[in-house]
């Protein structure tokens, strides 16, 4: 329990957090930001990371003046094609992955993998096609999962990429930007807390949303008589 409050405290004190690690670390901030979204992206058992905020406080700390030097706390035009390279990078590990293991995922158990998620997420391909690889960037533990699937389907690599480098620029560019352009006015600035509790609801709606849907259709009314 402890380590999961810890988690969600740093989690709601992002801005707190990536500010004193900017000071602690400097330059080594990109390295750390670019490992987190890569991980997230890439490492298929790590879905949980915050992904969508942590993007929103980069671009806000981006804007911020350092008292020291004058100069911004983080270069924007270093961040963004960086997160965009770690977001493509770990999506490419994620296919390569689920290429390798191959169809035999849904037919034996893994043990690192969460077959619920699994089973959504192919779900929401199934749905929306190669739209979901940009789709999924917005939505998360599907956004972890979507390449992964998408490597064990019959998706070529070729249009999983042209897809996965739109959805990784789209993610990246707007969240950042998002933060850049509005983390610093006084009325968010006040209330940054609200603010990620917003932004970490926004990006659960969608696989809510999906959950009650397949829970009120006709089918699971069947299955449940």
């Amino acid at each position: 329990m402890e380590i999961i409050k810890h988690f969600f405290d740093l989690l709601l004190h992002l801005d707190k957090t990536l500010v004193n690690v900017v000071h602690e670390y400097g330059s080594l901030t990109y390295l750390i930001l670019f490992l987190i979204i890569f991980t997230e992206t890439g490492v298929i058992v790590m879905p949980f990371l915050p992904g969508d905020s942590l993007l929103f406080v980069a671009g806000t700390l981006a804007a911020q003046p350092n008292p020291d030097t004058g100069h911004p706390l983080l270069n924007i035009w270093l961040l963004i094609p960086m997160l965009i390279a770690a977001a493509f990078i770990g999506d490419n590990l994620n296919y390569a992955v689920g290429d390798y293991l191959g169809p035999r995922v849904f037919r034996e158990d893994f043990k690192f993998l969460n077959r619920k998620y699994l089973d959504q997420t192919q779900a929401f391909y199934a749905k929306h096609g190669g739209k979901t690889i940009i789709m999924a960037r917005f939505v998360p533990i599907v956004r972890t999962f979507a390449p992964f699937v998408a490597g064990i389907g019959t998706m070529t690599y070729r249009y999983f990429a042209s897809f996965s480098i739109a959805g990784a620029a789209l993610w990246v560019i707007s969240l950042t930007l998002a933060g850049y352009l509005f983390g610093n006015i006084p009325l968010v600035k006040n209330n940054f807390t609200l603010v990620i509790y917003g932004i970490i609801l926004i990006s659960v709606l969608p696989p809510l949303w999906s959950f009650v849907k397949s829970k009120l259709s006709p089918a699971s009314a069947t299955d449940a008589r």
